[in-house]
């Protein structure tokens, strides 16, 4: 399992400065390619500014959105970071990210969270979650401030679903390069009837023993085994609770499989993905069970 192209989008914002650096740490570290895209769209001036051309407000609008590339890839140069490419793409934020994604094809997609780009517009603050949801490729959603990067803690959700496994495995990938430790997290609600029932003690048995073997092949690319815990309560809760159990959940970085959207563009039911993606207060990585990575992911298993 390789990382050899990372791209990392940014707005301007703190919290997309913070996202670059992380994206800089881990492709100095994996050696992989670093790709900086800011993605810019027209915002109407003519109502405020009526002797304003539409024409003249875009020139202005690329302008300013050139400057704003350069400035951030200067910066993440400055603090030893090696871009490969800088692209700049004019769409609304979510759609130009994810067109660009599907034309570089990278292995991991960076984004920082909640910020406010130029002139206070909500940026990608407002689309890391759309983005988590709609790509085809692992997405790292960077937030917690200053502080809370690299990470010190990686909690793993498994859900027992490929897309999962592959999610623990790239996310021990990105932890074992600053000696981060490990917790794999499997959570499970007890039907009815549950004490009473043999079948159940059985299933549950064989549940651990799938989570222990989930946790060897994560301690293998961490490089420390991971404490493997078979929890009752709900998913999101438990790995919740386990992210703050390292004094400070802004350290720890959340990894989970996500389905993704259904036919109709809403969100699958019961998405634990989701609910970290709002209520996480550290860093969290979504990969989508149609990421080619979980394809590779496979073919290494074969």
């Amino acid at each position: 399992m390789l990382i050899a192209r990372v791209l990392v989008a940014t707005d301007g914002s703190e919290g997309a400065r913070l996202a670059g650096r992380a994206a800089a740490d881990i492709a100095s570290r994996t050696g992989a390619e670093l790709h900086l895209v800011h993605v810019w769209r027209l915002v109407p001036a003519h109502a405020a500014y009526p002797g304003v051309m539409w024409t003249d407000y875009s020139y202005l609008s690329e302008d300013e959105a050139r400057r704003l590339l350069k400035r951030e890839a200067a910066g993440i140069a400055e603090s030893g970071g090696r871009i490969a490419g800088t692209h700049l793409v004019q769409d609304a934020p979510a759609g130009g990210i994810l067109r660009l994604c599907r034309r570089l094809r990278p292995d991991l997609l960076v984004l920082g969270s909640r910020g406010l780009g130029a002139l206070g517009r909500l940026a990608l603050g407002s689309v890391s979650e759309a983005v988590a949801h709609r790509a085809g490729w692992p997405v790292l959603v960077v937030r917690g401030g200053e502080e809370a990067w690299p990470p010190r803690r990686v909690v793993v959700g498994d859900d027992g679903s490929q897309a999962a496994a592959a999610a623990g495995e790239l996310a021990a990938l990105i932890g074992g390069l600053f000696g981060a430790e490990g917790v794999v997290v499997r959570a499970f609600r007890s039907p009815p009837g549950a004490g009473e029932a043999g079948e159940f003690e059985e299933a549950l048995y064989w549940e651990g023993q799938a989570l222990e073997g989930r946790a060897w092949r994560i301690g293998k690319v961490l490089g420390s085994r991971p404490v493997a815990r078979l929890v009752e309560g709900d998913a999101a809760a438990e790995i919740l609770r386990a992210a703050a159990e390292g004094g400070d959940e802004r350290r720890s970085l959340v990894a989970v499989g996500s389905r993704g959207l259904g036919a109709a563009g809403r969100l699958l039911l019961g998405s634990v993905s989701t609910k970290l993606l709002r209520a996480a207060g550290g860093s969290v990585l979504v990969c989508p069970q149609r990421s080619p990575f979980v394809s590779r992911y496979d073919e290494g298993l074969a």
